[in-house]
């Protein structure tokens, strides 16, 4: 049932209240700074230098602006974007071929991902302990399992802003030892160019932050945390803050990777952390395989929270964490990558197989959510402006851009 939201105004709050805000955008961070993201700004760096970093800072503004109508949306209704697009449609063909879509879409994506991610991690973990992949990879599928079946959100969400903090001080650090050249940093983040052959991996920068479950994730996660229109400021502080650290995360590896192997051939991370010994010595391998790892953990946790929250919206689900049937689909595409982790997959193909995916969800789920937040119905005085449907509209339109091209490179990856 739909009903009309006006605006009010949100009392103001000290700095250590405001910093306590900061929880599910983080969460979207660790999400989306996978072993996907670590390898795609590793390549990057290492074949075009400086000069794809305009294509970072782009996919952190489109995130920032995707996610903030989410969480606007989430806060206002205290519904899941899954919920909110099971009502927005009347007639009942074309809901229930709406919700069918979304729910395949987003199973089979996350159950791709969760495999990379785990196989990512494990291979982090490799790098730090010697033990093979196959049986680290297993052994962080029960962790996460154990991890989303006996915890509250509130214990995940810690959980994941830890991986960040991990991430974040790896990668910087390894960034600040290397001594980039900051004057073509800023060239290639504000000056953009499109070297011959990079355009795939601009689309795959992009690609990797934007991704589809992470909207329904955000929705649905600022309920267990905000319960009021007077919280949206915390909420938009949140998210920014986030994201903007989840894009120099970013940033700073493909930085680290342009500075030190520019013109090298990069076929994973691992790669990375050779070509860095001059540098760190025999931490270097340490450093990469510690970022490596929480990244690969913390995407691996995300992707099944991101669907069991996408189908419990979609099925009306109201217990979040603590439903059984929530559990159910977790503990389902979590055992998935378990297995999968023992079958010998090569990353490289789970990660296309992936993208994918996305290329068909993406803008189909950020069309939705751009019509859903203009529905003053549900969303009151917080509906989209024009200006909010200017920009946003305009990331909806280089999202189905970014949909086909990653479609197309990827079947032609598979023919090929």
């Amino acid at each position: 049932m739909e009903t009309t939201v006006s605006k009010s105004e949100a009392p103001r709050r000290g700095l250590m209240e405001r910093l306590k805000s900061i929880g599910p955008g983080m969460v979207i961070v660790a999400s989306f700074i996978g072993p996907g993201t670590v390898t795609t700004a590793t390549r990057a760096g290492a074949s075009f230098g400086y000069a794809l970093l305009w294509a970072v800072l782009f996919s952190i503004l489109a995130t920032i602006i995707l996610q903030e109508m989410s969480a606007r949306l989430g806060i206002i209704t205290q519904k899941g974007l899954g919920e909110a697009i099971a009502e927005q449609f009347s007639n009942p063909v074309i809901r229930y071929a709406t919700m069918t879509l979304v729910i395949v879409a987003i199973t089979v994506g996350s159950t791709a991902y969760i495999t990379g991610d785990l196989l990512g991690g494990s291979t982090g973990l490799s790098i730090i302990t010697g033990l093979p992949q196959k049986v680290i990879g297993p052994i962080l599928g029960i962790i996460i399992l154990f991890l989303a079946l006996k915890g509250s959100y509130k214990i995940v969400e810690k959980f994941m802003i830890g991986l960040v903090l991990i991430m974040g001080v790896t990668f910087f650090t390894t960034m600040i030892v290397v001594r980039p050249n900051i004057g073509e940093v800023f060239q290639g983040a504000f000056l953009p160019s499109i070297p011959v052959g990079s355009i795939i991996t601009v689309i795959a920068l992009i690609g990797t932050t934007v991704v589809p479950y992470n909207l329904f994730l955000h929705a649905a996660t600022v309920n267990e945390r905000w319960k009021s229109p007077d919280d949206l400021k915390d909420s938009r502080r949140d998210s920014m803050i986030s994201i903007l650290i989840g894009g120099l995360i970013t940033a700073a590896i493909l930085i680290t990777s342009a500075t030190v192997i520019k013109g090298m051939s990069v076929e994973s991370v691992a790669d990375l952390s050779l070509q860095l010994e001059p540098v760190l010595g025999s931490w270097s391998s340490a450093f990469i395989g510690i970022g490596f790892f929480a990244a690969g953990l913390s995407s691996a946790l995300a992707g099944p929270l991101g669907a069991a929250y996408t189908i419990s919206g979609l099925l009306g689900w109201k217990n979040g964490m603590k439903d059984k049937r929530f559990k159910a689909v977790f503990a389902g595409i979590t055992v998935f990558g378990i297995f999968s982790t023992l079958t010998g997959f090569e990353v490289v193909s789970v990660i296309i197989f992936a993208q994918a995916i996305n290329g068909i969800l993406l803008p189909f789920i950020a069309f939705l959510l751009l019509v859903i937040v203009n529905n003053k119905k549900r969303l009151g005085g917080y509906a989209n402006n024009l200006t909010q449907n200017i920009i946003g509209g305009v990331v909806v339109i280089i999202c189905a851009g970014l949909g086909i091209y990653s479609l197309v490179d990827a079947i032609g990856a598979f023919l090929g």
